[in-house]
């Protein structure tokens, strides 16, 4: 009789267990979304000066709430994945010439222009000149985006072809890209700035391009000739203190290892005759058994350790690390310098970012942007759940452009009067 009255309570009790299945749930989703998380203008730190307050006033993208999609926006991982995995929405397909350099080394160096396709807002010949990341190149969704907008505000474009990273371009030499090697891309600058001698130059680097361009920058004053600015975006500063963070499972960094990994791996042994050929032209042979270490690798860092230091002759990683970060290079930066990285950026641990927010602190040329969202070169914008073709970074980078133009112009100008008025006298 106990049994039969107490048969009616089990379905409440299923409810309630459904209930609490359902709340945890909802609580996983909002935690793994990050929905609580507040939007908000991005963070900037820099010094006070003329140009600094210009760009606060031209540039309405520093001061400008950053909005992501509603629903996924927020989530570092998703913004990182949707870039990794779909680069962009509707990405168009700008039309560029391939050119073909040859290196000292017998390396073929290839990049791709782009023409403008309208005026300059400010009526100059400007180039932006612009190095991807890591194992990427102009055929990548998110540099056709950038490209095709940047055209669209009178930019030509010039993008490196990371060496070994197009898969139809064969390598000459028993060499392909590393982490910090400049040669590549100052072969390229030094193309377009003697091809348009007028020309003025916009720097502008993504993630491992990022530290290319400013170690390309930093390693001579005479790289800085015709520069108007830099742009990076997304990258570490500094391989050496990047490794230990990168074996962390906190914010599954050392899974985005693994993947990088495995993609690295793939491309070395796409290209295994040129690069473990017999050559006097390396400085430290490959050999069979880095062949073994290559595919039992499961990080970067084994990678680089066992085959990509070789490729320059450094003794140790440690080494190899220290001279091919930015790092040291980010001091002897004299144009407009604008850093730009994602606080929930899942491959840039926070640690890494007070070399930026240092550099902003004791460098008048230096701003440093850091928005709350947008993952790792993600920066979507949406209003709930599809994200616009444009991206915020694409927008930033060119408005930024256009500002520094027009205080160049600007510049030029009061110079014109006060001579002209001097002459007058």
């Amino acid at each position: 009789m106990n049994a039969i009255m107490e048969t009616p309570e089990l379905p409440a009790v299923f409810d309630g267990v459904k209930l609490a299945a359902v709340a945890a749930v909802l609580y996983i989703i909002v935690r793994c979304l990050n929905l609580k998380s507040p939007t908000a203008p991005p963070d900037l730190l820099y010094q006070d000066t003329p140009l600094s307050r210009f760009l606060l006033k031209s540039c309405p993208l520093l001061t400008k709430e950053y909005v992501p999609p509603l629903i996924w926006g927020k989530s570092g991982h998703i913004q990182t994945a949707l870039y990794g995995k779909m680069g962009r929405v509707s990405s168009p397909h700008p039309y560029g010439l391939r050119k073909y350099l040859t290196m000292p080394d017998g390396a073929t160096a290839t990049f791709d222009l782009f023409e403008p396709l309208a005026e300059h807002c400010v009526g100059e010949d400007v180039t932006m000149v612009i190095c991807p990341g890591i194992a990427n190149h102009s055929e990548k969704q998110y540099i056709r985006t950038f490209v095709d907008y940047a055209q669209k505000n009178g930019y030509r474009c010039a993008v490196l072809n990371h060496l070994g990273a197009l898969p139809n371009i064969e390598l000459t030499s028993p060499r392909m890209f590393t982490y910090g090697c400049t040669w590549e891309f100052g072969a390229m600058v030094n193309h377009i700035k003697k091809t348009y001698p007028q020309t003025q130059l916009v720097v502008v680097g993504f993630s491992l391009g990022g530290n290319i361009v400013c170690k390309y920058l930093g390693e001579s004053q005479a790289n800085q000739e015709s520069v108007l600015c830099c742009v990076s975006v997304c990258q570490g500063y500094s391989a050496l203190r990047a490794q230990e963070t990168f074996m962390q499972w906190d914010q599954c960094r050392r899974f985005y290892n693994f993947l990088m990994a495995d993609n690295m791996k793939k491309i070395i042994l796409s290209h295994r005759n040129a690069l473990f050929a017999d050559s006097p032209k390396r400085p430290q042979p490959l050999v069979d058994t880095d062949l073994n270490r290559l595919h039992t690798a499961t990080s970067l860092m084994q990678i680089d350790d066992n085959i990509m230091r070789k490729f320059h002759g450094y003794n140790s990683l440690k080494e190899y690390y220290e001279q091919e970060s930015c790092l040291r290079f980010l001091y002897r930066i004299f144009v407009p310098l604008l850093l730009v990285n994602a606080a929930d950026d899942p491959l840039v641990h926070d640690s890494l970012l007070s070399i930026p927010r240092t550099l902003s602190e004791k460098r008048e040329n230096v701003m440093f942007v850091l928005p709350l969202h947008g993952g790792h070169l993600g920066f979507f914008e949406g209003a709930v759940l599809f994200p616009e073709p444009l991206t915020w970074m694409d927008k930033l980078v060119v408005q930024y452009a256009n500002a520094i133009c027009q205080w160049e112009r600007n510049k030029s100008q009061c110079s014109d009067t006060e001579q002209s008025s001097s002459g007058q006298e």
